[in-house]
């Protein structure tokens, strides 16, 4: 699912998912950073993906853009699952929930419920835990990464005193 978002990031990307797959996993961002930034739908700010739901914080860079992504997303993860699971019809239920952030506290806020969402579900003590959330590239500990948030100037001991904070 990961590299799911990580993909449809792009409007139009030079390679087919199939394809993308099929680079190595360092390779994979390089192949997406390599596109001129226009060319993305929207930007990942957090996420945190659950057993049965997902957490996307976005940053819409064109028209549509977060509801081409969401919608390219859903249904290809959907048509893997199928494909993997011999089943079929929908994986989602309704319409994806969209809020308007409308300032950097909000977004910080924001993040810190998102990030604390496996905590709170009791699948993990501690937020660090969770291999599915984007916490360790907000605390520094992951290299490749999948987000955008250098506007929120977070350093990671503050964040990581204030997520724990709640």
């Amino acid at each position: 699912f990961l590299s799911i978002i990580r993909y449809y990031q792009k409007e139009n990307p030079d390679l087919s998912y199939s394809h993308y797959l099929k680079l190595p996993i360092t390779d994979q961002p390089l192949f997406l950073d390599q596109h001129n930034k226009k060319e993305n739908l929207i930007e990942i700010i957090a996420y945190c993906l659950m057993p049965t739901h997902f957490h996307l914080i976005l940053k819409q860079l064109v028209d549509n853009g977060i509801t081409k992504f969401s919608s390219n997303v859903c249904n290809s993860y959907s048509h893997y699952f199928n494909l993997k699971h011999n089943r079929k019809g929908p994986l989602w239920q309704g319409r994806f929930k969209s809020v308007i952030v409308d300032s950097d506290e909000q977004m910080y806020h924001l993040t810190r419920y998102l990030h604390l969402n496996a905590p709170t579900a009791g699948l993990v003590k501690n937020p660090l835990d969770w291999d599915y959330s984007s916490y360790r590239e907000y605390l520094g500990k992951i290299k490749n990464k999948t987000c955008s948030f250098d506007f929120l100037d977070i350093k990671p001991g503050a964040y990581e005193r204030f997520v724990n904070s709640q």
